[in-house]
């Protein structure tokens, strides 16, 4: 059985910046693609980063010149450093797994306020 389990999230305010990790567990493929979406209240859940386990990149242009997508294969971890944050990035980030399945974490909130 996956288990995927985020850590990081908070209140910061504008400006400021939050690391979220998630750690993989159980039995799944290798290669495989990590990363994070989030949903924020009255919208739909959308893309923010991903990566493979080749070090292949995919960002949401809202936040490419924001935020860095890194993996530590040897110990199933994501993470995602977010700088620069602004209100709209407030939103529930649910770490995300496809090998080749897909697999979601509980979700960690961060909240940005102004």
């Amino acid at each position: 059985q996956v288990q995927l389990v985020e850590s990081g999230g908070g209140l910061v305010q504008a400006g400021g910046s939050l690391r979220l990790s998630c750690t993989a567990s159980g039995r799944f493929f290798s290669p495989n693609t990590m990363g994070w979406y989030r949903q924020a209240p009255g919208k739909q859940r959308e893309l923010v980063a991903v990566v493979t386990s080749g070090g292949i990149t995919n960002y949401a242009d809202s936040v490419k010149d924001r935020f860095t997508i890194s993996r530590d294969n040897a110990k199933n971890t994501v993470f995602l450093q977010m700088n620069s944050l602004k209100p709209e990035d407030t939103a529930v980030y649910y770490c995300y797994l496809r090998a080749p399945s897909n697999y979601w974490g509980q979700g960690t909130q961060v909240t940005v306020s102004s």
